[in-house]
């Protein structure tokens, strides 16, 4: 059993965000997210089931939530988003990975 670095294995440019499950439970999920100029599909908004503690690791991403609220994520930035509250994703850097790290749970 060895070590894994989030920062290794970055996707190149691909059509859609690279998701990577790092570990899965009955309850919680962590995943790391990488963009690379990647945003929501025009009218689409993310409604979960599930509660989501975000971080941004490295790179920049904005989020607009369903009531016209932004939000700039720069590194070491981090919110949680509650479960049912519609958010989308704006951008996220052209010119550099955007590297997240995401906690989904359930009560």
């Amino acid at each position: 059993m060895g070590t894994e670095n989030l920062f290794e294995n970055l996707a190149g440019e691909f059509p859609e965000e690279f998701v990577s499950v790092l570990v899965q439970k009955s309850n919680v999920r962590i995943e790391r997210i990488v963009s690379t100029g990647h945003s929501s599909p025009n009218g689409y908004w993310y409604d979960q089931d599930e509660h989501e503690w975000v971080v941004v690791l490295k790179g920049k991403a904005k989020l607009l939530f369903e009531n016209d609220k932004t939000i700039n994520m720069g590194p070491g930035d981090y919110m949680l988003i509650p479960a049912r509250r519609k958010h989308r994703v704006e951008w996220t850097s052209v010119d550099e990975s955007t590297v997240w790290l995401a906690v989904f749970y359930r009560e």
